[in-house]
């Protein structure tokens, strides 16, 4: 958490910005550690610890921005680090757009009540970090000749700040984090190599999945084996809920101020339109308790609230932060997602695959890109072909290609079942009439 010594620093730090000729001005602090321990078939293979302290702060001096950061919090270097900032911002050009939000947009609280910090971060051992990765480690190391490597990993960290604006802002938070991972790679036929990861993750250790996860990770490897082309056709296509966020991220970008601004978006223009299906509904839910993604304020301290991003397929809000809004001539509403939900459907993912004759079952993207002005896309893809319900031939070297709106259009269902570690919690979705290209 942030000291009051270093709260007290940034008060003084913006007042000596004012007193220096600064119009307004916003400086936060941050602190953060963070700790890594990788382990490979039976032994260590890295472990890394590192903390920082740091202050940013942002000038508005004669019309003019500048933003400057410096790990150096001591008094007497700050005054030079904040004359020197001061000076250097003259020289750029007039930017009016350039302004600290409206006061009455902040938040206005003590950031309390949303449960994401464990309070117990610091009595766990480093014991019992290790006994994490060499279990999962020797869950899967020595099971199977056909194993090239087992490695598994885990990671924690804290993560605080605390900033104040010249025109009314002061707000903290902290947060924490804890997560395990491991991966497996195989000896496949023809000189291939097949490896799968899993991971789980949580804001409270004791919420963290300790066990089962280089398991998992072996059978996502094994399902794998014997991969290969089918042949160029158009198919349903379910994504799980580990991989769906790849679709859905494009679109969150076109909807992104800045890109609409840029004319770097195919949703320009959009706001109450039909975008996509009417089966889908998008909510930006902010203020979840103990959820990865809440928060009670975004990156300039606006207050965040629960809105309806998508409704029925229905576009009704973009991320604008306040330089977008004032350069749009529109009304800002928040710098970026928080925690995204979909309303749910009356399936979870095994369910929806059994209602699928024949289609493709998509468990990875390998490469690809979307064309942010035009929606267009070529992603290549893995996964399994479905057949009467039941994956029955594992894929890869497949691409998938189409336009995004048209893609989201074709929505056929949503699940029930989206992964809660996750601050996009978006289920399993079914889609119709996706180009595939294989053989």
């Amino acid at each position: 958490m942030i000291s009051q010594k270093h709260k007290d620093l940034a008060r003084w730090a913006m007042q000596y910005a004012l007193n220096k000729g600064c119009s307004d001005a916003r400086v936060s602090v941050y602190s953060g550690t963070n700790n890594s321990f990788d382990y490979r078939d039976t032994q260590l293979e890295k472990l890394e610890q590192s903390s920082e302290n740091g202050m940013s702060i942002q000038l508005y001096v004669d019309g003019r921005y500048g933003s400057y950061s410096t790990n150096r919090l001591d008094k007497a270097e700050l005054e030079r680090f904040i004359s020197n900032g001061i000076e250097a911002t003259r020289f750029l050009a007039k930017d009016e757009f350039r302004q600290l939000p409206q006061p009455e947009r902040y938040y206005k609280g003590d950031g309390k009540g949303l449960d994401i910090y464990d309070n117990n971060y610091n009595q766990v051992s480093v014991d019992d970090k290790m006994a994490i990765i060499k279990a999962n480690a020797a869950e899967v190391y020595g099971k199977d000749e056909r194993l090239i490597s087992v490695s598994a990993s885990y990671s924690d960290g804290i993560s605080s700040s605390y900033a104040i604006t010249s025109n009314g802002f002061e707000g903290e938070s902290d947060t924490t984090y804890f997560s395990v991972s491991a991966d497996t790679s195989m000896k496949g036929s023809n000189d291939t190599r097949p490896s799968s990861y899993w991971y789980d993750s949580a804001i409270f250790w004791d919420k963290l999945e300790k066990s089962g996860i280089g398991k998992t990770a072996y059978e996502r490897t094994v399902r794998k084996l014997g991969q290969e082309k089918i042949e160029s056709g158009v198919f349903p296509m379910i994504v799980d809920n580990t991989q769906i966020t790849r679709l859905l991220s494009p679109v969150i970008s076109a909807i992104n101020g800045n890109s609409i601004q840029q004319k770097n978006s195919f949703l320009i223009d959009k706001l109450d339109q039909q975008i996509i299906s009417d089966k889908f509904t998008l909510i930006d839910d902010p203020h979840v308790p103990g959820a990865r993604g809440s928060r009670w304020f975004d990156g300039e301290g606006i207050a965040t609230k629960k809105r309806t991003v998508i409704e029925n397929g229905v576009l009704k809000m973009y991320y604008v932060d306040t330089y977008s809004g004032l350069k749009l001539e529109m009304e800002p509403t928040v710098q970026s997602p928080s925690l995204l939900t979909c309303v749910h459907g009356n399936k979870n993912f095994d369910q929806i695959l059994a209602t699928m004759e024949k289609g493709i079952w998509v468990t990875g993207f390998n490469g690809g890109n979307s064309n942010s002005t035009t929606g267009d896309f070529s992603f290549g893809i893995e996964g399994f072909l479905i057949e009467n319900g039941k994956a029955t031939k594992p894929l890869n070297e497949m691409n998938i290609t189409g336009n995004l709106l048209e893609l989201w259009k074709n929505v056929v269902e949503i699940g029930n079942d989206p992964k809660l570690n996750s601050s996009w919690r978006i289920p399993a979705i079914l889609f119709d009439k996706v180009n595939f290209s294989g053989k």
